[in-house]
């Protein structure tokens, strides 16, 4: 095996099934997060036997599409499930928009869609972010099955039922909590992905590490090229240890009232990072994760609350397979630290016009912090963006 038995940290066995069971807080019932290899021919099946024949309607992006789309469709015919005719948004952080939810609104009822339709999501963040968005629309609510094809997809954005689109005021700003009916995890749909889109996903894989589990960040010190590298082995280990984690939290606290707001570690400083570059590709969301990361605990050290070494230990590993530990240059010149501080104070997670932020005690150590001084906040901007 590729963990100790004797390990301290969460563990998962290959094969088994992770469930997010809602019940206790609103009468919902439990979803699985089956995780695999070369499991997408078994997604039809999966979706009869546990949500019945139903029709389905597929989401996915025009980078997906020719990978995949005829793939699901076929297995999803072969086993009995009806098949409306498919969306294929534009690939990209730049489809979230209102513009891109009405179209996919539009096309779901145009193409035929009923309150038993099953919204199938086939793609990465953006795919299934927007769609679930629209499933939670459309017709007062369709289920949907998210199929995601990215490792940060796989590891974060498909599971726990976030859904939303950027706006001007910030990343997912528009959105509800709408949560799938089934996720379907295929590591070996990995393997179209770009060694940056890789990296980037495997940022979120570590956050979970950061947050409560120093073990499994070990357990990444010493595995994380081999994940890279498509271990298969190491992936499906990674990818169900994030799962299990995730599918914890969020059955605690579906809603972010408490301990959920732990899975942002980084990312208030990472979403503002994101707003500055428009949401351009040249900064994709897990690299400006990492550098939050990377901030969050420069920041905890700083103010006294973790060691050093800690930090140090999270910007090497980081930085050792490839990771982004500080801002890039900004394409248009200088950053303005006043713009990046309101770009934080604009995020989600902010009360009463306090920031929120997710800093540590150490690694495996972090908590929920309203009460950092902005001027300890500017400190961090000045000591990490680029001198011009």
């Amino acid at each position: 095996m590729i963990h100790s038995a004797s390990s301290p940290g969460t563990h998962f066995t290959p094969g088994k099934v992770v469930s997010i069971d809602l019940s206790h807080t609103r009468g919902a019932p439990s979803y699985d997060i089956v995780i695999g290899d070369s499991i997408l021919s078994e997604a039809g099946t999966l979706i009869a036997v546990k949500l019945g024949k139903r029709r389905c309607l597929v989401i996915t992006d025009d980078n997906v599409a020719p990978l995949y789309l005829a793939r699901l469709e076929a297995v999803l015919g072969s086993a009995g499930l009806g098949i409306l005719p498919s969306i294929i948004l534009r690939a990209g952080e730049a489809t979230k928009t209102y513009a891109h939810l009405e179209s996919t609104l539009d096309l779901i009822l145009k193409n035929g869609a009923d309150r038993k339709t099953l919204i199938v999501a086939l793609g990465g963040g953006v795919v299934g972010d927007l769609a679930g968005l629209a499933a939670s629309l459309a017709l007062r609510g369709m289920d949907i099955v998210q199929v995601p094809t990215t490792l940060l997809a796989q590891v974060d954005s498909s599971v726990g039922g976030k859904t939303g689109i950027d706006t001007a005021r910030g990343k997912n700003t528009v959105g509800a909590f709408y949560q799938p009916r089934l996720v379907i995890a295929d590591v070996a749909l990995l393997d179209s992905l770009s060694e940056r889109e890789m990296r980037a996903g495997y940022a979120e894989i570590v956050k979970y590490g950061l947050i409560k589990d120093e073990p499994f960040f070990r357990w990444c010190q010493k595995n994380g090229a081999r994940l890279l590298g498509a271990d298969r082995e190491a992936q499906i280990y990674a990818v169900g240890v994030s799962c299990t984690h995730k599918a914890k939290i969020v059955a605690a606290d579906e809603k972010e009232a408490g301990e959920r707001a732990l899975l942002n570690l980084g990312h208030t400083f990472g979403h503002a990072l994101e707003a500055a570059f428009g949401f351009e590709s040249s900064l994709l969301h897990g690299e400006a994760v990492a550098i939050g990361m990377v901030m969050a605990f420069k920041l905890s050290a700083q103010l006294g609350l973790c060691p050093h070494g800690d930090a140090y230990d999270v910007r090497d590993h980081l930085a050792s397979l490839g990771l982004p530990v500080e801002p890039p240059p900004f394409p248009t010149g200088a950053y303005d630290i006043e713009q990046l501080m309101q770009l934080m104070a604009q995020d989600k997670k902010a009360e009463g016009g306090k920031l929120t932020l997710i800093l540590a005690k150490g690694i495996g150590k972090a908590f929920v912090s309203r009460d950092v001084k902005e001027e300890d906040v500017r400190a961090v901007w000045a000591e990490f963006l680029p001198k011009t």
